[in-house]
């Protein structure tokens, strides 16, 4: 049996990887360690929350001596940390709050994890999940690989290219068993609606405006998040020791088109006549430091683990929508802030 510790898994990309591993795993003992901060929702996994072999733990990654002592309570075999910061214009705003938990939570893991194995490391491995945004930006053409220089341009994006740093230089230093993976933009059921697609699909829902940054042209890659989840698997038990993986989607779209496209769908699902919600899109003044293109070239986790998307892009948001169009009660208590009463009726 392997104790497995979750990072961040009541998250967006946590929660579905928190449920992969306990539904897919049944032998293993998952633990979900989150702050539940305001990303951090409970109701994302309510429906394995019963199950034997999950365990939900409220904590803090920033909390050295809280970290510690939970490494050498329950002797984890295997760490997946996909506990961040994450919202770019958040960091614009507050980035001191970034480096803390992403760079000073991740040493705090990795020290832990050091400790407890330093005898073993045989069968334990630290999974350090990252974001395609340490490479910075790209021009109009070429793609992200796993030896791209980093040249972060925001403070989310310098403050994950240092934990991805420390996560390798506790490899070379101290022999501790990682891998790292680099993902493009997720998309999927349970994003908070702060990010793009399900921000616009709640505003769509409420007639909202829809700002767009700058020209609308800024390009990204897209990743359902369950084909996310399901890489993280195999790189979990599959990947390489010392090794990193980008992850991609094989879906660039440009802003503008994206959003033209959400407009569209959701004039459909919602019986709204043609071109309604496309007079939502409003121009705003674009943030600092925005990259212009983002795009990753995942054949390495293809050819070495062979995965690919199981969605095409348009597949894939029609998904979304419909999830987020039958999950109302859940997008209003997201919105509404009572999402964050569900641990103390489950918990107190």
């Amino acid at each position: 049996m392997k104790k497995i510790l979750i990072t961040g898994g009541a998250g967006f990309i946590g929660s579905h990887v928190v449920r992969r591993f306990v539904t897919q795993y049944p032998t293993y003992e998952i633990y979900n360690l989150d702050a539940l901060t305001y990303a951090g929702n409970l109701e994302n996994i309510s429906d394995i929350e019963h199950l034997p072999n999950y365990t939900f733990i409220k904590g803090d990654i920033t909390d050295v001596d809280f970290i510690n002592a939970l490494f050498q309570q329950h002797q984890f075999e295997g760490v997946v940390h996909l506990a961040a910061e994450s919202h770019v214009d958040r960091s614009i705003t507050d980035p001191l709050s970034f480096v803390k938990t992403n760079v000073f939570g991740t040493m705090n893991l990795l020290n832990a994890a050091k400790t407890i194995w330093k005898d073993h490391l045989e069968g334990k491995r630290f999974y350090h999940i990252s974001t395609d945004e340490v490479y910075g930006s790209l021009g109009a053409t070429g793609l992200f690989t796993e030896t791209t220089p980093y040249d972060p341009n925001s403070p989310y994006s310098a403050s994950k290219a240092s934990s991805d740093h420390f996560v390798r230089a506790y490899g070379e230093t101290y022999g501790l068993p990682y891998v790292i993976t680099n993902c493009s933009n997720n998309y999927g059921p349970n994003h908070f609606p702060e990010k793009l697609i399900p921000l616009f699909i709640h505003n769509i829902i409420n007639h909202k405006p829809l700002p767009v940054y700058g020209d609308g042209k800024y390009t990204r890659d897209w990743l359902y998040v369950i084909d996310h989840a399901i890489a993280i698997d195999l790189v979990f038990h599959q990947g390489k020791n010392h090794e990193t993986y980008n992850i991609g989607g094989f879906n660039e779209w440009q802003n503008i088109d994206l959003v033209q496209l959400l407009c569209q769908k959701m004039d459909e699902k919602l019986g709204r006549s043609a071109g309604t919600s496309v007079q939502l899109i409003s121009y705003v003044k674009d943030r600092p430091g925005h990259d212009l293109r983002y795009a990753i070239d995942a054949s390495k986790i293809q050819n070495e683990l062979g995965w690919e998307p199981s969605v095409t892009f348009e597949e894939g948001l029609e998904q979304t929508i419909d999830w987020y169009l039958s999950n109302e009660k859940w997008l209003q208590h997201v919105t509404s802030g009572e999402y964050q009463q569900y641990y103390q009726k489950q918990y107190s």
